[in-house]
């Protein structure tokens, strides 16, 4: 996917990565108490929501970005035309993740 032909807002996101070939895909977030504490992945690893964010600035998670609000980093999904990989529209998990950890 070639990012930067997507018609995104100027300054929309803080990060846009390039995804390396290997990249993984979030396929659940995971919640605690109606927030987003960390993601399930493509391979099944469980990671916390900062190691995400440094994951998809790395490469490694792809059809991210990476935004800010009211200085917190968060992922938000590139647009590519479908709506079934939105983060928004994929399913909840829960999982025991530390966020201090990472």
């Amino acid at each position: 996917m070639e990012l930067n032909n997507i018609n995104l807002p100027f300054g929309i996101n803080a990060f846009t990565p390039e995804p390396k070939p290997d990249a993984q895909q979030i396929t659940a977030l995971v919640k605690h108490s109606g927030k987003v504490t960390g993601y399930e992945l493509s391979n099944g690893e469980i990671v916390s929501k900062a190691d995400g964010i440094a994951l998809a600035k790395a490469g490694e998670i792809k059809n991210v970005g990476v935004a800010t609000r009211k200085g917190n980093e968060y992922l938000r999904t590139l647009p590519d035309g479908s709506e079934g990989n939105n983060l928004s529209n994929l399913p909840s998990v829960t999982a025991d993740i530390n966020e201090n950890q990472g």
